[in-house]
């Protein structure tokens, strides 16, 4: 008999936060984002609450606008080496981008992270959506959208290229005839392409999953394309139950058209619970946090999204300035929704703005409400699994021990691991290795 099929969970560890003004909380260590001793903490939370994986997201541009956590944080892939040493099951997830690194870096990178972490890692696959950094790698200007795509869709094909050049079986380590491997198991990749040309082979092994898990998070048109073709799992946020369930069956519709078994595309929204006794307590919770955001920091928020703009120029309660196609070649689909919903809804410049740093999210309440939430999401065809960003302090610890519990005695989430993998956890398949594959059906014919 078949069992139930149960929901995923992963913790984005976000430092002081990734708004304006966390950490000006009185309970929120101010250094948080570069201490090493929270992220141990943290990640051994999320353990203990038999998450699936806690993630690391990164970007390669600040200004003196920019939100607090990013203007001084650990690079992701350093980050979650050293926490691999202090977990054993959970999966270690990183951002890096394609626009800005070079396909055999990265594929050894990630390679090594996987095994040093037994089978852990994964990998969000980014385009890098701010103009400025290409400012940080000696680059004349910034990719358009859709040339960031077709450089990330080559990218992950040399990657995932370089990551089987070595058959399971290849190392044979024999000390007493001195072989150490196995030529015929060892493979050149000799890519050349549009934008990339490498040779290879890789300088490390596969680990037991096979390969670093893919995630993405792209709601464009073409990143939701790159997502259903490519990605093992899909990072998204939604607003409302029928928002997500529209991009729910969008992505797996898409995922089935290219060949794909839609139930191996993970669907992660992402949410930012805020808990309480009572409901009222909750929202109390969240009018703290909110009332630390001056308009000022919520201006420069919002600037982001749209290249770093300068919205202090326009007046705050007039409706939301016209921008044209401006925020078109960074974050797409976000930009499209905020001029969408400004224009559908008259909202002012300041209404915008404060919705955009202190999003109240729909998961408030008492840890039953926001079990219920869950619960409906994931069983209505919305989700596979959440992201769960701390948007008050403690918000993760006070989720795994008040809410955790309450999916666990429902029978919607584990209550040991099935893996010290991640593949395994998420319930996904190894890929076997290419030449091995081809091997066989040389072997059958």
């Amino acid at each position: 008999m078949a069992k139930p099929k149960q929901l995923k969970l992963g913790a984005l560890l976000h430092g002081v936060g990734g708004g304006t003004s966390l950490w000006r909380h009185p309970d929120v260590q101010s250094d948080a984002s570069i201490n090493i001793d929270g992220y141990i903490h943290w990640v051994q939370k999320a353990e203990a609450g038999k998450f699936d994986l806690v993630f690391i997201a990164d970007g390669l541009y600040i200004t003196e606008k920019s939100i607090p956590h990013f203007l001084n944080r650990f690079e992701p892939l350093t980050l979650l080496s050293a926490l691999a040493a202090v977990s054993k099951h959970v999966g270690l997830v990183g951002t890096l981008s394609t626009s800005y690194s070079e396909p055999f870096t990265v594929a050894r990178q990630f390679a090594s992270l996987d095994m040093i972490s037994g089978g852990r890692a994964g990998w969000n696959v980014v385009t890098s959506p701010l103009e400025g950094s290409a400012l940080n790698y000696g680059k004349k200007e910034h990719p358009d959208h859709d040339k960031r795509y077709r450089i990330a869709t080559e990218f992950l094909e040399v990657a995932r290229g370089l990551w089987d050049s070595w058959e399971d079986d290849a190392f044979l380590r024999n000390k007493e005839t001195g072989v150490f491997f196995d030529p015929d198991k060892m493979h050149t990749l000799n890519h050349v392409g549009e934008f990339f040309s490498v040779k290879g082979p890789l300088n490390i092994a596969r680990s037991k999953q096979g390969q670093p898990v893919i995630f993405q998070a792209g709601s464009s048109e073409v990143g939701k394309n790159y997502a259903a073709k490519h990605a093992d799992s899909v990072f998204t946020g939604h607003e409302t139950l029928e928002d997500a369930q529209i991009f729910y069956q969008d992505v797996k519709s898409r995922a089935a058209s290219f060949g794909r078994n839609p139930d191996e595309v993970l669907i992660f929204p992402g949410i930012s619970p805020i808990l309480g006794r009572t409901p009222e307590e909750a929202e109390r919770k969240y009018q703290e946090v909110a009332s630390l955001v001056t308009i000022e920091n919520a201006l420069d928020y919002l600037g982001r999204f749209f290249e770093h703009h300068d919205f202090s120029q326009y007046p705050l309660d007039e409706p939301f300035p016209e921008l044209g196609d401006l925020g078109k070649n960074s974050f797409q689909s976000g930009t499209d929704k905020i001029k969408k919903d400004a224009k559908e809804k008259g909202l002012t410049l300041r209404e915008v703005a404060l919705q955009a740093a202190t999003p109240r999210g729909g998961f408030i309440g008492t840890p039953v409400q926001v079990a219920d939430r869950i619960q409906a999401w994931f069983e209505g065809g919305a989700a596979d699994g959440f992201m769960i960003t701390a948007a008050v302090p403690n918000g993760l610890e006070e989720f795994v021990d008040l809410v955790v519990p309450i999916l666990q005695e429902r029978g919607l989430f584990r209550t040991e691991y099935e893996s010290d993998t991640l593949r395994g956890n998420l319930g996904l398949p190894v890929p076997e290795n290419r030449y091995t594959l081809e091997r066989r059906a040389v072997a059958k014919a």
